[in-house]
């Protein structure tokens, strides 16, 4: 194992998706079990996401998910990723995480995200626009206000029990994202690895702007993206096509599908646009045999100095799922 990943802290978010066969509660209870299975496994934390009016995805209350996975373990770091900020209040969101903190001494992270709702009609259900996500900053300094007791927007008013608890925040951001997380001193969670260019500009500014805080005296990178490791490379390429298919699905038919089998969509006739979509899903991602993914996690992490790699690989096979976390930690010498 080389210097640079053994020093590495390796994680793994679930966007909880649901699969064909198998329903949102299914695909809530299935995150749960995941999340057992990375804590026997040695990772550093669990994380889960949020989506609002999304077929594919069961994860609509992830501070609400976060509780059932951090009842379900016992030692591994539990977290969002991330709560999307600009849809929810701020002092309601610091309640949420003192109310995590307070039954999860020391396990609680809370990792927050600038998007709004991604359709128009999602947004008004959720009484917001697309330029909440513009407010993100002024968001994220209020709900910290919140914590640490400092916020004098609200004169009177605490947010119970979260004032005076440690719960550690994470930013997750590209671009301008990366910026707010340099100026308010937090830990940049940044992906996906397919785009290393775009990855590598978010990291420089970050870094370049970074400003320490109570929060974090240093720079902290978590770079996210999809590893699927295998016995083979073309069983490790198996792992990849139910996502790869769901997106291209999506990108034609303005629907993001649950995941169907990759045996079932080998058979599937494709148009040329779904073809090309979806062939272009399946590269760049960390895919392949141990010594493969060894070595482009070597690549990744001294190209971007990552200090932790978050995993969010999702497949319709749980058992192929499992052994690909089971070698990626095997990689990275967990347990």
């Amino acid at each position: 194992m080389s210097s640079s990943i053994a020093t590495t802290r390796f994680s793994f978010l679930d966007r909880s998706r649901t699969r064909e066969g198998h329903d949102g509660p299914q695909a809530l209870r299935d995150t749960v079990t995941l999340a057992a299975t990375a804590e026997a496994l040695g990772y550093h934390r669990f994380w889960v996401s949020e989506h609002h009016s999304v077929p594919g995805v069961a994860g609509s209350a992830p501070t609400v998910l976060a509780a059932a996975v951090a009842a379900a373990t016992s030692t591994i770091r539990v977290g969002t990723g991330g709560v999307m900020l600009p849809n929810h209040q701020p002092f309601v969101v610091a309640e949420q995480f003192g109310v995590l903190a307070s039954l999860f001494p020391g396990r609680i992270d809370m990792g927050l995200g600038r998007s709004v709702g991604f359709t128009d009609g999602i947004r008004r259900a959720l009484g917001r626009d697309r330029q909440d996500a513009d407010a993100f900053a002024g968001q994220l300094a209020e709900l910290l206000g919140w914590l640490d007791g400092t916020q004098q927007a609200h004169p009177q008013v605490h947010a119970r029990p979260a004032e005076g608890l440690r719960v550690p925040p994470y930013v997750l951001a590209t671009g301008e994202g990366a910026a707010v997380a340099a100026a308010a001193g937090l830990p940049l969670v940044v992906g996906d690895l397919r785009g290393r260019e775009k990855l590598m500009r978010a990291v420089d500014v970050y870094r370049g702007g970074f400003r320490p805080s109570a929060w974090g005296r240093e720079p902290y990178v978590m770079v996210s993206g999809t590893v699927a490791v295998a016995g083979t490379e073309e069983e490790a390429r198996r792992l990849l096509v139910p996502e790869a298919w769901s997106m291209a699905y999506s990108r034609t038919h303005g629907s993001f599908p649950p995941l169907v089998s990759a045996e079932r969509i080998e058979t599937l006739a494709m148009t040329e646009k779904e073809r090309r979509l979806f062939e272009n899903g399946l590269e760049g991602h960390l895919a392949g045999t141990e010594d493969r993914v060894r070595a482009g996690l070597e690549q990744v992490i001294e190209e971007t100095g990552a200090d932790e790699v978050l995993v969010t690989t999702s497949t319709y096979d749980r058992e192929a799922l499992v052994d690909s976390m089971r070698r990626l930690a095997r990689i990275a010498g967990l347990g």
